[in-house]
C-alpha cells in the first residue's frame, strides 16, 4: 500500500470510529422516557426523570460537537500533512533524532490539551454546574492542570524517552523489553497510587473510630479479609457525585469512601458498597483485571512492532522519512477498531465482574442494602435507567441499574 492510499485509510478508520460512537450515543439518548419502575418508584419522580434525560442530551450535544471538532482537526491535519510538518520544524531546533521525538510529543500534547481546556471548562462550570454536581473551584480546576502537567512531564516524559530510546536502540525487539517495563510500572501504581498519586490531588483521612467503622472492621473479619487502611477523600471539593474504590495488593490494600458517600448513605448501606468491593477482591477480579491490561498492552505494542519501521506510514502522515514519532500517531489511527472489539470483550468481563461482586455482597451480607444504596446512587446523579442494549454491550463497564436491582432483589 502507498502513502497515499493508506493516509485515506487512516480518514477511513476515524471516520467509521465518529460513526460507530456517535450512532449509538445518538440510539442511547434517544429511547423514550419509561415510566418509573415500583422498585423506583419511592426514590424516583417524573420529574427527577425528566431533569436526568435532559442531562443525558445536554452530555450528548456536548460530546457531539468536541467529537466532530476533535475530527475535523485532525482530518485536516492529516490531509494536508501537517502531523510531518511539525515534525520537521521541530527538527530544525532539536538535531539529536531522541529528543527530537520527545519534543514532538510535547508539542503535539501541549497544543491537544490547549485546545481542549476550553471544553473542559465548560463541562465543568456549564453543564456540571447546572445539574448541582460541580463542586470545583477555579483554583482547583486550574491547580489540577499544572499538577497534570508535572505529572505528565516526570512521569509519562520519562517513560516516553525509555520507550523511545528502546525503539531507536534495539529495533523490532523493543516491544516485549518495553512491554515488561510497563507491566511492572502498572503493578507499581496498583500497589503505590493512593500512598503517591493521589495525595496529590485529595486530601485522605483514615476513618474516624465510630459505628460506621465497626461494622466494617466486623465484616471484614466474618468473610475472612483483614483490613485496616480505610481511608475518606474529599470528593466534595469537586463533585457531588460519590464512590468507592479499592486500590492496591496484600497487605498495601486501601479501601477510599469519597466523603460524599458517607453523607448520601446510611451505615448499612455503606457496609453493603464495601462488601461489594470486598466481593471483586475474593474473586480475583482486581488480579484478572490486572493480568489482563498487562497482556491488552502486549499486544498493543507487538501490534505497533509491525507498523513502526514503516517508511510508508511516515509518509502518509507529511513526513519526508521515516519517524518513530509519526508511525505512533498514525498506530494509534488504525488501532482504534482494534481497540473497539478489545474494549466490548473487557466491558463484558467488567459487567461479569459487577454481577459476581453484587452476588459476593448479598451471600455474605445483605442484598437489600446494596440495591437501597445502588439507587440512590442512580437517582443522584441522574443516571440512564433505560440505555439502549446495543449501548450497553459496547460501552458499558457497569451493567444497567435495572439489571442489578432485578438480581439482588
Amino acid at each position: 500500500m502507498n502513502a497515499e492510499s493508506l493516509k485515506y485509510l487512516l480518514v477511513g478508520v476515524l471516520v467509521f470510529g465518529l460513526l460507530v460512537n456517535k450512532i449509538l450515543a445518538y440510539l442511547n439518548v434517544n429511547k423514550p422516557v419509561p415510566k418509573i419502575p415500583d422498585t423506583l418508584s419511592e426514590y424516583l419522580s417524573q420529574e427527577k426523570l425528566l431533569e436526568s434525560k435532559a442531562y443525558q442530551k445536554e452530555n450528548f450535544r456536548f460530546s457531539l460537537v468536541t467529537g466532530i471538532f476533535s475530527f475535523v482537526l485532525t482530518l485536516v491535519f492529516i490531509l494536508n500533512g501537517w502531523f510531518g510538518w511539525i515534525d520537521s520544524w521541530v527538527g530544525t531546533w532539536v538535531g539529536n533524532p531522541l529528543f527530537h521525538s520527545l519534543a514532538f510529543f510535547a508539542v503535539v500534547f501541549i497544543g491537544s490539551d490547549l485546545l481542549s481546556l476550553p471544553f473542559d471548562y465548560y463541562s465543568t462550570f456549564v453543564i456540571e454546574e447546572k445539574y448541582g454536581f460541580n463542586k470545583t473551584s477555579h483554583g482547583t480546576f486550574f491547580s489540577d492542570k499544572l499538577k497534570g502537567y508535572v505529572l505528565s512531564i516526570l512521569v509519562g516524559g520519562g517513560l516516553l524517552l525509555l520507550f523511545l530510546w528502546l525503539i531507536h536502540q534495539m529495533g523490532k525487539d523493543f516491544w516485549w523489553q518495553f512491554w515488561i517495563i510497563a507491566a511492572l510500572f502498572m503493578v507499581l501504581v496498583n500497589l503505590f497510587y493512593t500512598a503517591w498519586i493521589l495525595p496529590l490531588f485529595n486530601k485522605l483521612t483514615p476513618l474516624e473510630d465510630g459505628e460506621l467503622k465497626e461494622q466494617i472492621l466486623g465484616y471484614a473479619r466474618s468473610v475472612d479479609f483483614p483490613l485496616d487502611n480505610i481511608f475518606v477523600m474529599d470528593g466534595s471539593k469537586r463533585s457531588a457525585k460519590a464512590n468507592a474504590f479499592f486500590s492496591g495488593f496484600g497487605k498495601r490494600k486501601k479501601v477510599v469512601l469519597y466523603d460524599t458517600l458517607l453523607e448520601q448513605h446510611p451505615t448499612e448501606e455503606l457496609v453493603a458498597v464495601l462488601a461489594h468491593e470486598i466481593g471483586h477482591y475474593k474473586k480475583k477480579h482486581i488480579l484478572w483485571g490486572m493480568v489482563t491490561s498487562i497482556l491488552q498492552v502486549g499486544l498493543l505494542l507487538f501490534l505497533l512492532g509491525q507498523f513502526i519501521f514503516s517508511e510508508t506510514m511516515s509518509e502518509a502522515l507529511g513526513g519526508e522519512t521515516w519517524s518513530a514519532q509519526l508511525n505512533i500517531i498514525g498506530f494509534t489511527m488504525l488501532f482504534t477498531p482494534i481497540s473497539m472489539v478489545l474494549g466490548i470483550g473487557m466491558n463484558w468481563l467488567s459487567r461479569k465482574n459487577e454481577f459476581e461482586a453484587d452476588a459476593f455482597a448479598k451471600n455474605t451480607f445483605s442484598g437489600k442494602p446494596l440495591a437501597e444504596a445502588l439507587k440512590t446512587l442512580s437517582v443522584k446523579t441522574l443516571s440512564n435507567i433505560n440505555p439502549d442494549p446495543w449501548y450497553v454491550f459496547v460501552n458499558y463497564s457497569h451493567p444497567p441499574l435495572l439489571e442489578r436491582l432485578k438480581r439482588l432483589e
